[in-house]
Parts: C-alpha cells; sequence; structure tokens
C-alpha cells in the first residue's frame, strides 16, 4: 500500500491558507483538516470554564479533553476564537496534546492536506509537498476588516492591524513549534493574489513536486 499523499499548508493568520488548502483537498481528492480549529476548540473551553488562556498547565488538560465533536462549533471560526487560540497555542503541554491527533489525521489512507502553523515543521516534517502561505500585515488586516465588516461587524481597521502584528509576534517568538517556514517549503506570498491565482499558483507547486501526485 502507498504511503499517504500529505501536503502541509503553513503561515499566519489572514493570509488565505485555509480556503485554500480546502480547495487543493477538494481538487486532489484528498481529507483536510483545518489543525487552527483544535487550538480555537481549547481556547474556547478555556472561555467557557473560566480558564485562564495563559495558564499552561491548565490549557493542556483542555487540550487532553478535546474529542471531534469540539470542532462542530461553527463560531470556531470567529474572530476571538482566535484570538484565544493563539494565546494556548503557545503552551508546549497543548501542542503536545493536539500533535497526535493532528498525525493521526495525515496518516489516513489516501493522504490529506492540513494547514496550521507548524504542519511542514512539528507536525508532518516528511510531507510530500508543503507550502507556506503568507502575505502583508497590512493586507491581511484589511482582509479580516472586510470580512468583519460583511458580518455586520463595526471594526477599526487599524486595531485588526494591530492584533494582526500581535498575534505574528505571538506566533513567531513561541519557545515551541514558532511560526517560520521549513526548509523545504515553497514561498506563497498571496498579497497581489486573489484566491482563484493563489489556486493555481499552490497547483503548480504541487504538481511539479518530485513526488507529485499520480
Amino acid at each position: 500500500m502507498a504511503d499517504p499523499y500529505v501536503i502541509a499548508i503553513d503561515g499566519p493568520a489572514a493570509a488565505g491558507k485555509g480556503t485554500l488548502a480546502k480547495r487543493l483537498a477538494e481538487h486532489y481528492g484528498l481529507g483536510y483538516l483545518d489543525t487552527g480549529l483544535l487550538y480555537r476548540a481549547v481556547g474556547r473551553l478555556a472561555r467557557e470554564r473560566g480558564v485562564d488562556p495563559d495558564d499552561a498547565e491548565a490549557a493542556g488538560r483542555l487540550a487532553r479533553e478535546l474529542v471531534p465533536s469540539h470542532l462542530d462549533d461553527g463560531s470556531l471560526r470567529g474572530h476571538e476564537a482566535g484570538e484565544w487560540a493563539s494565546r494556548v497555542a503557545a503552551h508546549p503541554q497543548v501542542r503536545e496534546a493536539l500533535a497526535d491527533f493532528q498525525r493521526d489525521f495525515a496518516r489516513r489512507p489516501g493522504g490529506a492536506v492540513l494547514d496550521g502553523r507548524d504542519i511542514g515543521t512539528v507536525i508532518c516534517p516528511g510531507a510530500d509537498v508543503k507550502i507556506f502561505v503568507t502575505a502583508s500585515a497590512e493586507v491581511r488586516a484589511r482582509r479580516r476588516t472586510d470580512e468583519l465588516l460583511a458580518k455586520g461587524r463595526g471594526v477599526d481597521f487599524d486595531q485588526i492591524l494591530a492584533e494582526v502584528r500581535g498575534r505574528d509576534a505571538r506566533d513567531s517568538g513561541r519557545s515551541t513549534a514558532p511560526l517560520r517556514p521549513a526548509a523545504d517549503a515553497s514561498l506563497l506570498d498571496t498579497s497581489d493574489l486573489d484566491i482563484e491565482a493563489a489556486f493555481r499558483a499552490a497547483c503548480a507547486i504541487v504538481d511539479a513536486s518530485p513526488s507529485r501526485i499520480s
């Protein structure tokens, strides 16, 4: 039996990696896991139970309680959940607890696309294809602002930009699994690309890979 084919998609918040990863999974007939939802779910549990998200031990215990049904909460994709996710994700205890969940998914028959912040560096360092999706902080903040405005929420661009930069600093500066491209990852800057152009560029990377899908 052939080894599962794995595509690792990493990058900062609002770079478009989630939409891109889902499109790639559909295009190549692979399973898809948004690993950020795992951390969002832990952050949500912390908030619901009154647990300090900066308490590493307590957050780690919550991560060990996580079950697939916790990922079904539609509010996990909201802005607030993302902020809590960034805080709990800084803890080694949380990341260790969720690593096995992600690796098990990557081993599913046929293969999978996983997107997150440490897929190509920590979770699946042997992935067949690694793509690091990025965009300028200003572009990402504008995308997030437009998304929230479209949902009828009053938001301030400068505040969103500050939050994006703050999250980048936390994700890149943590001691465990910091956000960074894998040494063998292909960089995809989506600052000037819409989703269709980004999708075509990502497909070109996959198709040009020595281990491309047959």
